[in-house]
């Protein structure tokens, strides 16, 4: 007998609200901590306000993963409308303690959970709840579909170029000094996720052109060990460079989909409003 699964992730997956709802996605939401107070991301507030906050915050915000107890209510409320279990694709345990307190909550609630850490964020956690999906509908069991999804796992990849570092300096990733060396030199950075899910300085280059170029070049190596069908133009309010990225990453990939796609605002905090970047899954 096919098991009823809910498919549970948060907001560093940053899904749409069609998605969301066609799916019947269970989204706990991230927390921003402002100096009156965490606000819960995309329920407290949008993005707009979000970096219309965080330009005028006196003191740099925090982030924090979700409530315990919205955790263990969540599980709870599935239990009573009759899920066998849930499936949780949470972003890197590296980042947030949400894997980690996924099993604790859902133990509390007394509801069977398998929970997946996606050692990534943005787009491939989308990626990741689709495959689950495709293979709930063939009938796989939550055992085989966690599986193969943390099989592909490794497929996955995201770089992203910070627009200045004055927001990891308020957020104490980068120290004074090499902040104003680097608006003095214009370096820029770029930033990936490793394989173990935390997020590392890769490349330091002269403009943003140098920087766009060492992300292009990552692209480049991964088709090259498999084919690549979509990849997200990631930006932290910056959909008109998106736009534009997107544009010229068309005539150069004519065969992939490039498509704009907002950051988590836990991302913003720390990278800066006008962050770009790519992400993507390889087949």
């Amino acid at each position: 007998m096919t098991k009823k699964i809910a498919w549970v992730t948060d907001t560093a997956a940053l899904l749409s609200p069609e998605f969301i709802k066609k799916h019947n996605i269970h989204v706990l939401a991230l927390n921003i901590v402002f100096e009156e107070g965490a606000l819960r991301e995309t329920i407290d507030m949008t993005h707009d306000e979000f970096y219309d906050k965080l330009k005028n915050a006196k003191a740099h915000p925090k982030t924090s993963q979700p409530a315990f107890g919205e955790h263990v209510a969540l599980y709870e409320k599935l239990k009573q409308e009759g899920y066998d279990c849930a499936i949780a694709i949470h972003t890197s345990e590296q980042l947030s303690g949400t894997v980690l307190s996924a099993p604790m909550a859902a133990e509390q609630a007394g509801f069977k959970n398998f929970v997946i850490d996606a050692k990534i964020g943005s787009y491939p956690m989308q990626y990741m709840l689709e495959l689950g999906l495709e293979l709930e509908k063939d009938g796989l069991e939550p055992e085989e579909i966690v599986k193969k999804i943390e099989a592909m796992r490794g497929n996955a990849e995201l770089a992203f170029i910070p627009a200045s570092l004055d927001q990891l300096h308020k957020s104490g990733r980068v120290s004074g000094t090499a902040m104003f060396l680097s608006n003095l030199l214009n370096i820029k950075l770029v930033i990936e996720y490793n394989k173990e899910g935390g997020v590392e300085v890769a490349q330091k280059v002269r403009a943003d052109k140098r920087a766009k170029k060492a992300v292009i070049e990552k692209l480049q190596r991964a088709i090259q060990k498999s084919p690549v069908k979509e990849v997200a133009v990631i930006h932290c309010n910056n959909l008109t460079g998106a736009i534009e990225w997107k544009k010229e990453l068309e005539e150069q990939f004519p065969t992939i989909i490039f498509k704009p796609t907002p950051l988590s605002a836990c991302v913003g905090v720390h990278a800066g409003e006008g962050t770009l970047g790519l992400t993507w899954v390889r087949e």
